[in-house]
């Protein structure tokens, strides 16, 4: 029996970049383009050509610099202006500078648009979609063409919307796709709509582009190829304009793994997670860690009912193996978990703890939690926890004192901060500037133990983030801060609670480091 192929279109380096807060150079664009070809999706539409001079850029650069093994690179346009020769179309030129071998096509198939914002006559934008597609084809170039609000002009003027249609299928698009431009238009109408133009022209090779405006582009997209299309359009992550494009990051996994469609070469797949938070960094937005399948949180458990279940049958509380799409389950402590969670936190540390041992560990984590502590982004305070009721102390340095000094010089504000450890019989004492009083700190304590812990010197402070807690006896209000150190190979939190946000944070910070310097223990064997 063979597999059913879907085509998955990319359009994140066009409709993506659209998205309030996303610019990318040409450089990045590359970058990306190349990383949608290692995760195996058939199309990658690098932009607009002739819209700015960065997309120019791209794709002149694409022509040296983009090794795609997998993919195929589109380029993006128009079709010709009302009353333009195909020939002398600024646009169509463009568009063959490009020399993509797939060029997009977008034209007008709601009558309402082509009254208001094209200002001309529907017999003339059927005849720009149709010369504007045999003039590219003449040219020797593939042609897709994305019938912009296609949905909303189905239901405007239905004769009008498939006359466009027509004309582009005659014309030689190899894809004609339907367009939800607006987002607005739920499931039950697009297996209609997707259809009734399947009935209505039945050799075509339709394709679907759907906004996420109503919640529905996934769900629409599904619909869709369930109904006969072939070619589905998103964007990893969901990005895009107003509430985003249809998420290839749900749209891929259910594809290919739901619905047993052929999306992506099958040992890409584990390359999704990796591919998400990837780009996600070089937009230099912060991913949603709910976002489905690709989330850090969309495989994490909390309640203890959960995890226990977990501990005998991986699949009890999971629709999937993770690891399929490249991500991995993960267990948070809070006062919600149970001695199944402790024990399986525990063993991941090699630890060895009896029943009893969890037991009075999840006590004294809901006495903490009960005090402000939080332990579901501090898993470095509680893997110091876990080792501490069994006995361990570290042995690495005795903090014994520290005092901060903030100022303000000629209008800049810095923080200084001395620092007084052991480092076995060695009494340190070190100073060091920072932005602010934690920074300070942190730079002073690292500096004080460099000496004996080169490694420190890898040992960066990433995030700092404080919460004022409500106090029960009105007097002192306690903060808690959240501290994330990272080595450069992984990022670990710690957590401290104080009525004073200095101290808070001088825990927080401390223990930043004691993982730190025990992970490169780990590392090295000792």
């Amino acid at each position: 029996m063979t597999t059913q192929r879907v085509e998955i279109y990319d359009t994140t380096l066009r409709d993506g970049t659209q998205q309030e807060g996303i610019s990318l150079t040409a450089g990045d664009k590359l970058q990306v383009a190349q990383l949608l070809d290692d995760l195996g999706v058939a199309y990658v539409e690098g932009g607009w050509p002739g819209a700015n001079p960065k997309d120019d850029e791209f794709f002149q650069r694409a022509k040296t610099e983009l090794d795609l093994t997998t993919s195929t690179l589109v380029a993006f346009g128009s079709t010709r202006h009302p009353k333009n020769r195909p020939d002398e179309d600024e646009q169509l030129a463009a568009l063959l500078a490009a020399d993509t071998e797939v060029i997009c096509l977008v034209g007008k198939s709601w009558d309402y648009h082509v009254e208001h914002a094209l200002r001309t006559t529907p017999d003339e934008a059927v005849a720009m979609v149709a010369d504007s597609i045999e003039y590219l084809r003449s040219q020797g170039r593939r042609v897709f063409f994305d019938a912009e609000h296609f949905f909303d002009g189905y239901r405007s003027n239905p004769d009008f919307a498939r006359a466009v249609l027509s004309a582009a299928h005659e014309s030689g698009a190899e894809r004609l796709v339907l367009c939800d431009t607006n987002g607005g238009f739920l499931s039950h109408e697009v297996e209609r709509i997707v259809g009734e133009v399947t009935d209505a022209i039945p050799d075509a090779a339709l394709g679907c582009h759907f906004h996420n405006d109503s919640g529905m582009a996934v769900a629409n997209s599904l619909t869709a190829v369930r109904t006969g299309v072939l070619q589905v359009q998103g964007c990893i992550n969901g990005y895009g304009e107003r509430t985003g494009n249809a998420d290839l990051c749900s749209l891929i996994p259910n594809l290919a793994i739901k619905m047993g469609y052929d999306a992506i070469p099958a040992d890409r797949l584990p390359h999704l997670t990796r591919v998400s938070h990837h780009l996600a960094e070089l937009v230099n937005l912060t991913l949603d860690p709910h976002l489905p399948y690709v989330g850090a949180s969309a495989f994490t458990h909390k309640a203890g009912l959960h995890t226990s279940a977990l501990a005998r049958r991986s699949d009890a509380y999971e629709h999937l193996d993770p690891a399929e799409i490249g991500n991995s389950t993960r267990v948070v402590v809070s006062e919600l978990a149970g001695r199944s969670t402790v024990l399986a936190k525990a063993q991941a540390q090699g630890l060895d703890l009896t029943s009893e041992d969890a037991q009075a560990i999840v006590d004294r984590i809901k006495e903490l939690e009960h005090l402000g502590y939080q332990f579901e982004a501090a898993d470095g305070s509680f893997e110091l926890l876990l080792r501490e009721t069994q006995g361990w102390q570290q042995e690495f340095f005795a903090p014994e004192s520290y005092r901060v000094f903030v100022e303000n010089r000629d209008g800049e504000v810095v923080a200084e901060a001395t620092v007084k450890v052991h480092v076995g019989d060695e009494r340190v004492v070190a100073t060091r500037e920072g932005d602010g009083p934690v920074s300070a700190l942190d730079r002073a304590l690292r500096a004080a133990l460099a000496w004996a812990y080169p490694e420190v010197d890898h040992i960066k402070l990433v995030d700092y983030r404080v919460r004022d807690l409500d106090s029960s006896d009105g007097t002192s209000a306690r903060v808690r801060v959240l501290c994330q150190h990272s080595d450069g190979d992984g990022v670990w939190g710690t957590v401290g609670v104080h009525e004073n946000i200095i101290d808070a944070s001088w825990k927080a910070v401390v223990e930043g480091l004691v993982i730190g310097l025990m992970r490169e223990k780990r590392r090295n064997g000792d």
